[in-house]
């Protein structure tokens, strides 16, 4: 099993959630490719995709389903190579709109090869 430093999978939970505010997509496809292994997963109540292409498409469609809102993102609990943490996204400095917790798995190069999100508050129609 890869151990990965607390530190570390605490800066790349960071750096992951900058991948979500980042709104240029020459920045944020470049940003893909520097963090998520080439295979990775990520999962949640609304989408399954694998592979660094789908995961930047992903990010875009959420930027645009969601424009002028930031992810930020909350405590942060690492061990071995798995991090786990609570993130907001709303309008900065207000109320967030939407709750998550996610879980996200490194390889031993310190690249994300899966994350699994939930939905813990949600917008209502």
């Amino acid at each position: 099993m890869t151990t990965v430093q607390p530190t570390d999978l605490r800066l790349l939970a960071e750096r992951y959630l900058a991948t979500w505010n980042e709104t240029d997509p020459t920045a944020r496809r470049k940003l893909v490719d520097e963090l998520w292994a080439e295979d990775g997963r990520y999962t949640d109540p609304l989408a399954a995709v694998t592979g660094r292409e789908a995961i930047d498409a992903l990010l875009g469609a959420a930027q645009s389903q969601f424009p002028g809102l930031e992810f930020t993102l909350g405590p942060v609990d690492a061990h071995h190579d798995i991090a786990r943490f609570t993130w907001n996204l709303g309008p900065a400095g207000a109320e967030p709109l939407v709750i998550g917790f996610d879980v996200l798995v490194a390889d031993d190069h310190g690249r994300i090869t899966a994350v699994h999100g939930f939905l813990d508050r949600v917008p209502t129609a």
